[in-house]
């Protein structure tokens, strides 16, 4: 562990991955540690010995729920949206050779007690149990100005400004109920709360487009899903990264983050081992999880994340008996500032055994019983077989890292998607190489 790297990464995360991934693809020299023996630190995917070993230690997992090796639980529940910049980057790194995707069945929406199907097209709108007749004359409406939008023809503005107008002053052009908005702002913009309403509305429209968008690409939901778990996400970009000369050291403790007397980085100490590197990228319990380290405070707590994951025997009822769904249940159905998320997958997609359903729900803590916050999300279940509940808290990086050379990731949030993962990568890279990360637009090949 004697020569030295040009950058070295903490952490298995999906973040540090696809980065180190990039980074030895651009030629650079890269370490990548983890103290954990397997790949994907809080984006891991657990067997049924490892989920047990982690929620229950001493208590074996019971014999009705199958083999070991037909779970991969993901401890974080995200799925990909199929136009999304996580998509670009499988494809542009070739990273899609490592895996096999499959269409997520269904997306639906929480309204006044019941569950439906979210409308993407002015034609499901037309038809959609979620608003009455006159106010899908005037959704229609505003679908149709969404699709018609182009920049460089006024005619097609009806006099919005996209980037002064606020989203409310676009709701209200078109007459739309607080009901129809919480579905648009909500189960097709996946804003987390109703903080974007007041400001200008082109990431709003974005947002919508891109859900339009990844909706029309393969018909059933606007997301996709690897088979075999997201676990099998960073394995992947670490693949990539060893093609490319990255180095691996798992199972690894990293006892020490050592600088210089400017407080610059200069290496990381695991035992009686320093390796040295010109730059650091890591996740955040690798520097202090909102403690102090060397005497600094690398990141802070910014908010907590309550995940339940469930076991389950069933689909979840109201859903068509689909195989797997997304159901979002916006903050103000149930009198919340952020919304509940639920993410469920199946025995199709390589995760669990046959006839099991996993679905995991989630959300920002607001209170001091977070258990009852998801409590919503919960009922829709039906029966629940056992459960598995954690909270993580969301830490942000304190600094840029421009001064010392230490790049720090952020948690992985709330969101149902990986778009703020992407944000993040891009957003590191550019720190750490100087440049935006470019990337080639292609098709990916998706099971239906």
């Amino acid at each position: 562990m004697d020569e030295e790297y040009d950058v070295i990464v903490l952490g298995t995360g999906l973040t540090e991955c696809i980065l180190s991934g990039l980074l030895s693809k651009e030629g650079k020299k890269v370490l990548h540690m983890d103290r954990n023996d397997y790949y994907g630190g809080d984006s891991a995917s657990l067997n049924l010995t490892q989920l047990y070993r982690k929620f229950r230690p001493g208590q074996e997992p019971p014999a009705e729920l199958g083999r070991d090796r037909d779970y991969a639980v993901d401890l974080i529940p995200k799925f990909i949206i199929a136009s999304g910049e996580l998509t670009q980057i499988l494809v542009h790194t070739d990273v899609t050779r490592y895996l096999e995707f499959k269409q997520i069945a269904g997306s639906f929406v929480y309204r006044d007690g019941k569950i439906s199907k979210v409308p993407s097209t002015e034609m499901e709108a037309v038809r959609s149990p979620l608003m009455g007749l006159f106010e899908k004359r005037r959704a229609k409406k505003f679908f149709e100005f969404l699709q018609n939008w182009k920049d460089e023809d006024p005619s097609t503005h009806q006099g919005i400004n996209l980037d002064k107008d606020s989203m409310k002053t676009v709701y209200e052009k078109f007459g739309l109920e607080p009901g129809t908005q919480d579905f648009i702002g909500h189960a097709m913009a996946l804003y987390l709360d109703d903080d974007y309403i007041t400001k200008p509305a082109r990431p709003s429209y974005d947002r919508i487009v891109l859900y339009t968008s990844s909706m029309a690409r393969y018909g059933k939901s606007p997301y996709i899903y690897p088979l075999y778990g997201l676990g099998e996400l960073p394995q992947s970009f670490a693949r990539l990264s060893a093609i490319y000369g990255g180095t691996y050291m798992l199972d690894k403790s990293i006892d020490e983050i050592v600088t210089d007397d400017q407080g610059k980085f200069v290496g990381v100490r695991s035992g009686g081992e320093t390796v040295k590197a010109k730059q650091v990228i890591g996740d955040p319990s690798y520097f202090g999880a909102g403690k102090q380290t060397e005497g600094k405070l690398r990141v802070v707590e910014e908010s907590k994340v309550i995940r339940a994951i469930c076991v389950l025997k069933h689909p979840i009822p109201e859903t068509d008996d689909s195989d797997s769904c997304q159901i979002i249940i916006p903050q103000n159905q149930v009198g919340r500032r952020n919304d509940i998320y639920i993410a469920m997958v199946s025995s199709t997609h390589n995760v669990c055994a046959k006839g099991i359903h996993i679905a995991i729900v989630s959300t920002i803590v607001e209170t001091d019983k977070p258990e009852l916050e998801i409590a919503p999300g919960l009922k829709l279940l039906g029966p629940i077989h056992d459960k598995f509940v954690s909270i993580s808290p969301v830490y942000t990086p304190t600094a840029t890292g421009l001064d010392d050379n230490i790049f720090i990731t952020q948690s992985y949030d709330a969101t149902s998607h990986f778009e703020t993962v992407v944000e993040d990568v891009q957003d590191v890279w550019k720190r750490v190489t100087g440049s935006d990360l470019v990337l080639k637009k292609q098709e990916l090949e998706v099971q239906q």
